[in-house]
């Protein structure tokens, strides 16, 4: 919003300098975006009277004036304007003065007539009106009065940017209330002779949306005249706040627009059939605008009609069938409360934007009606003549927005701000604001004014405390922290770590329900009952979860369905298992799970394709475990799960204790949950994974390694994992290196055995290992395969 800050002054005037006043207002959260003069920099420009004026003896278009200034002298000047003539008050630039631009006047002559001066008009001032020739001031304009200040150009025109919340600043009444309030200086309004009927002529008005419109207003002002001049000091004054003259009606009501922040709107009676309706648009109906565009007025936009139909767009743009024009002798005056709700939008819906429409949508006081009504009255009486009738009014008082009671207390007062203001501000602050004040106990209770709509709690009013008082007053207060060092174990491993790991691999992360459908989980935990939740969302999550299982599958299933082929998803999350040793009845265990499906890796031309197996998904699990860096301590083990393949699953240990399974997906499962092709998922218990074995650290040996490699066969039916564990038990602290590189069948073994090619790597820390040292650690190794295991050498 822009408005001229000497027409603020007129409402408060604080004795503080213009850049403090810029300062102040942006300090309340009213942001100045800009501060501009109304005119250029110039000086010694003065008012003057032509008092002779006669044609230039060569040059049709000079005159060759004398001026009055008020000195001993009268000046010689040469004009060119077409308006200038004797007996017009003029402005005066005299030899010596400084135009804009540094524009210096010097004694000259022009076509042979002496010049020792200038007459001015407003764009050589820096004034930006538009005008055909100099500028004709008003008949009693002194004589020799420095025209800055005859003009008031020395004002600065101050552009505000509002926030949404902030309607009641639309106004010069809520600017000049703000500065009073951060100043504490009273505010004067202004004051005028009240507006009594002198006529009986009124207008039906039939509000028919009164949600929409709780209060309208209406009067009728005859024989008023439309051609009347605005005077010069409103044009003025709208012109600094940003509005073009138009005429006296229409610059009335953008007046008190600008005064009050109250849109108004004034219709030529003569135009008027009926009665004035207040209802909403029907969806066909057609309005010609005052712009002349026409619209189809939208069925859930608010209009103003008569009998034969609508009038204008109600608190966004007047019709131009029923607009004010030279013709109109008598007018009707609207003035109204609409609902935010109803205005918000709809200018916009159809490519407006109307300063009326910009209030509207916020909200303006719904009790200023009647003052606006009889300020618009007294002005048009005056400046244009009119006999008035009474006002009309039409409301709703259960749609009237009401103020709000808000109870402020003294201690979240204090918490929130961290000061302590005093009680007398507190309370000062909220009655200059317009707000009613009572004590009560432990602190205030206040009821917010009309105008304020964006008050409606606590804390809101602490902000007005905190806002008015000054943020630059609440000192600045570092906050009080005791240093105490975090109480964790070094052998904790964090989730983020292991989540980080499973990222790395390829995975992402899924996040289920807790609820799931029981009928699906039944398949997965025959042998389980689950609790079943009494209000369920739906049937389909009717059942705490036994296992992550039921929604990492479900999920793989709705990908695959949407043409994801590769799936790798983990979870992390708690199931819910009833026990009745455990508290309210239900253990609640940490579980990790991860779930893969189709090809091993995404489609490239070097990269062969080929599906997920076991040992893919066994991999990042043993990657993960690997960060425990106990790994002697997990065993994979032939096991049996009611949701996995009968001969690839797997029972997974720590320290022997059983913390979880992995293995491909049981076949008769991939129907109920949508699963397309081999699927491989694991579970296992969070507990059991986030607890490492610290690292001992122990010097490297200076001697070499030494690697042997030997590979025996054995029965089909013997875990790989049982040969390396054997190995590790009798290979003695020499055997620092086990791995097994291969696994073979056929031809050259017997079928039901396999080859696996074994490697060991032997080493000492205080000297190098001779042949034969080697060959009987390799030795023990194979001797002790074959007693166990029946283990041959392979040929």
């Amino acid at each position: 919003m822009k408005f001229s800050e000497s027409w603020l002054r007129e409402w408060v005037n604080p004795a503080i300098s213009r850049e403090e006043l810029s300062q102040q207002i942006t300090m309340a959260g009213l942001e100045v975006d800009d501060v501009e003069g109304v005119a250029g920099e110039f000086s010694g420009v003065v008012v003057g009277e032509v008092v002779e004026c006669g044609q230039h003896p060569d040059a049709d278009k000079l005159r060759v004036t004398k001026v009055n200034v008020g000195g001993d002298e009268l000046l010689d000047i040469v004009c060119g304007a077409p308006n200038c003539r004797l007996g017009l008050k003029v402005c005066v630039a005299v030899v010596g003065a400084v135009l804009p631009g540094d524009f210096k006047i010097k004694k000259a002559k022009l076509r042979g007539q002496p010049s020792h001066g200038m007459l001015c008009s407003y764009g050589e001032l820096g004034v930006d009106i538009e005008s055909d020739g100099i500028i004709e001031l008003p008949a009693d304009a002194p004589i020799g009065t420095d025209v800055r200040d005859y003009l008031q150009l020395n004002d600065a025109i101050i552009d505000v940017d509002l926030t949404a919340n902030r309607a009641d600043c639309l106004g010069m009444v809520g600017l000049a209330r703000e500065v009073g309030v951060l100043n504490r200086v009273t505010v004067t309004e202004p004051t005028w002779e009240a507006v009594s009927a002198s006529i009986d002529d009124t207008i039906t008005v039939d509000v028919q949306a009164t949600d929409a419109c709780p209060r309208y207003l209406s009067r009728v002002i005859n024989k008023v005249n439309v051609t009347a001049k605005t005077p010069d000091w409103m044009i003025e004054k709208l012109r600094r706040s940003g509005i073009r003259s138009i005429d006296p009606v229409v610059d009335i009501t953008n007046y008190v627009l600008i005064e009050f922040g109250q849109p108004m709107h004034a219709f030529d009676k003569a135009n008027i059939t009926g009665s004035l309706q207040v209802r909403l648009g029907d969806g066909v109906e057609k309005l010609t605008l005052l712009d002349g565009n026409e619209i189809t007025v939208p069925a859930d936009t608010l209009v103003v009609a008569d009998d034969n139909g609508p009038l204008a767009l109600a608190g966004i743009f007047g019709g131009e069938h029923s607009g004010v024009n030279a013709e109109t002798q008598d007018i009707v005056l609207e003035c109204a409360f609409f609902a935010p709700l109803a205005i918000m939008g709809k200018a916009r819906n159809l490519g407006l934007h109307t300063d009326s429409s910009h209030r509207f949508e916020r909200g303006v006081d719904p009790e200023l009606q009647h003052k606006v009504m009889d300020r618009a009255s007294r002005l048009i009486i005056d400046i244009c003549g009119g006999e008035a009738g009474p006002v009309v009014e039409v409301k709703a008082d259960q749609y009237l927005p009401k103020a709000a009671d808000i109870t402020l207390r003294r201690a979240k007062l204090d918490k929130l701000l961290g000061h302590h203001v005093p009680d007398a501000d507190v309370a000062e602050i909220m009655t200059r604001l317009g707000f009613n004040v009572s004590d009560v106990d432990g602190g205030w209770q206040v009821t917010t004014a009309t105008y304020r709509f964006d008050m409606a709690i606590e804390e809101d009013l602490i902000e007005e405390v905190a806002r008015i008082y000054g943020y630059n007053n609440i000192p600045d207060t570092a906050p009080v922290a005791a240093l105490k060092m975090s109480q964790h174990q070094e052998s904790n491993i964090s989730l983020r770590k292991v989540r980080s790991m499973l990222v790395a691999r390829g995975f992402q992360e899924a996040v289920t329900y807790s609820f799931v459908d029981p009928k699906l989980q039944n398949l997965i935990h025959p042998e389980q009952s689950a609790m079943v939740l009494p209000n369920p969302i739906s049937s389909e999550m009717s059942a705490m979860r036994l296992s992550l299982f039921t929604g990492l599958l479900t999920s793989v299933g709705y990908n695959q369905a949407r043409q994801q082929g590769r799936v790798r998803l983990f979870e992390t999350g708690l199931r819910f298992t009833p026990d009745a040793d455990a508290p309210m009845g239900v253990r609640q265990e940490p579980m990790l799970a991860a779930v893969i499906a189709g090809p091993q890796s995404d489609e490239h031309w070097a990269i062969d394709s080929k599906t997920v197996d076991f040992f893919d998904l066994k991999g990042d699990l043993e990657a993960i475990i690997g960060l425990t860096l106990a790994d002697a301590e997990f065993s994979f083990k032939a096991g049996s799960h009611a949701a996995l393949h009968p001969g690839q699953c797997a029972e997974i240990t720590r320290n022997d204790q059983t913390i979880g399974y992995i293995g491909a997906v049981h076949p008769a499962l991939e129907k109920p949950f949508g699963l397309n092709g081999k699927t491989i998922v694991f579970e296992v218990s969070l507990d059991a994974l986030l607890h490492a074995s610290l690292p001992v650290a122990a010097p490297v040996s200076r001697f070499p390694a030494n690697r042997r490699d030997i590979a025996v066969v054995v029965d089909e039916s013997v875990p790989a994992g049982k040969i390396l564990s054997t190995i590790k038990k009798v290979g003695g602290n020499q055997l620092v290196g086990l791995n097994l590189f291969d696994v073979y069948r056929g031809q050259g073994v017997v079928e039901g055995k396999k080859s696996l090619a074994i490697a060991l790597t032997l080493q000492d820390n205080a000297r190098t290992l001779e042949e034969k040292e080697i060959a009987a650690t390799v030795e023990v190794v194979v001797s002790a395969l074959k007693d166990e295991f029946n283990a041959s050498l392979r040929d």
